[in-house]
């Protein structure tokens, strides 16, 4: 395949990354909307309550149906949520409507770009292509923070820009996908995964473990990204609008260079002697965050977004080489674990409204102590195949 081929599809990870806007999102709604903590992190149901809905179901009916097709169905519902704000975002209901348009999306576009990035790939090159879209999509998760703190910064506009801006790009994007003309490879086998073939996988103690522990992960991901803004603000009385959101953007920097580091670490080390460093990583990281020095505060930041950078690949990877000939259910129940971004961070609001901004890290830390446990069991315990 060209590379023609391949650029409407890392413009489709970049689109992808836009779901991750909704961490910053909760620390401007709240200030918008004047919401209670666990008001604001409903922010954060809404954005990856989807995951859990539809990912297995979209899986199949992309079986069916094609990759390009799933693919532009997700641009195109992000692009309805996204749309909305420009006709004027008057209540909190209606910002809550463009949040689970485009976490729908996002959630769609996870299902179909990561197989069909083989698709446009030059043989041999998958592997490399899928890398450098993960990093694309980081970009796209950054600019949630980026666009709001240079809007107010330097040209005196508030965070709302970023509608209008996301919105072009998404059209461009599905018009430049639904322009290109993309081969699809049929698998080697035929695929017999279905809805209950996915579910009783979970009857296996490990790949029980492993998809709670994505489930928490990405809840206690979410947390903190959403969180931090509030924190610095809270904490120190950093401006939200501007420095604040550099905190998050802070965080998802240090996931990018912890996946950069992490792809050159494990040339040499095991995977799971790598997946215990990184999560005692994260769990130095939040501590540090429990702190009243504001540089230590932000060193935890970045220390616990380099310990979180790897998580999710880690588990992915170990749960796939202890099961292989079952991929594509662990693939499934993956992707629909990261429904634990939609869950966590409202408990986190609900527990912050009852004591304290800061305590309610507490609820991230809990999450990322069973990451470590789950770190500590794989390293010493090899799970039997099937």
């Amino acid at each position: 395949m060209s590379k023609n081929k391949s650029f409407p599809i890392f413009l489709a990870f970049l689109a992808m990354g836009f779901g991750d806007a909704v961490g910053p999102f909760v620390g401007l709604a709240k200030q918008q909307f004047d919401l209670t903590n666990f008001e604001a992190q409903i922010i954060a149901f809404m954005g990856f309550i989807m995951f859990g809905v539809l990912s297995v179901p979209i899986g199949l009916f992309q079986d069916r149906k094609g990759k390009k097709i799933v693919l532009m169905m997700g641009l195109a519902l992000a692009l309805i949520g996204l749309v909305i704000p420009l006709f004027g975002l008057s209540t909190y209901g209606l910002f809550l409507l463009t949040i689970f348009l485009l976490g729908a999306g996002a959630s769609i576009l996870q299902v179909a770009g990561n197989p069909i990035m083989r698709d446009v790939s030059p043989p041999g090159k998958y592997a490399c292509n899928l890398t450098i879209g993960q990093f694309i999509k980081a970009i796209g998760s950054i600019s949630g923070s980026l666009i709001p703190f240079a809007a107010a910064k330097w040209l005196g506009m508030d965070w709302m820009l970023l509608f209008p801006i996301y919105s072009s790009f998404l059209l461009i994007t599905l018009v430049i996908v639904g322009f290109t003309r993309i081969e699809e490879r049929d698998m080697d086998y035929k695929s017999t995964a279905n809805l209950k073939s996915c579910f009783s996988l979970l009857k296996h103690p490990f790949i029980a473990m492993m998809v709670l522990g994505i489930f928490v992960y990405v809840g206690a991901e979410v947390s903190v990204s959403s969180g931090v803004p509030i924190l610095l603000s809270n904490k120190f009385g950093i401006n939200l609008e501007t420095y604040g959101l550099l905190g998050n953007a802070f965080f998802f920097i240090a996931i990018i260079a912890g996946r950069f580091g992490g792809s050159i670490v494990l040339n040499w080390m095991d995977a799971r002697k790598f997946f215990l460093l990184t999560a005692f990583m994260s769990i130095a990281g939040l501590l540090l965050m429990f702190t009243n020095n504001q540089t230590i505060v932000i060193a935890g930041i970045f220390i616990a977004g380099l310990g979180f950078a790897n998580v999710f690949p880690l588990i992915f990877s170990i749960t796939i080489d202890s099961m292989p000939e079952r991929s594509n259910e662990i693939s499934g129940l993956m992707v629909t674990a990261i429904v634990g971004g939609a869950i966590l961070p409202p408990i986190m609001g609900l527990v912050a409204d009852l004591t304290s901004v800061s305590f309610g890290f507490v609820v991230p830390l809990a999450a990322v102590v069973y990451v470590c446990y789950l770190a500590i069991y794989v390293a010493n315990f090899k799970p039997a195949k099937s």
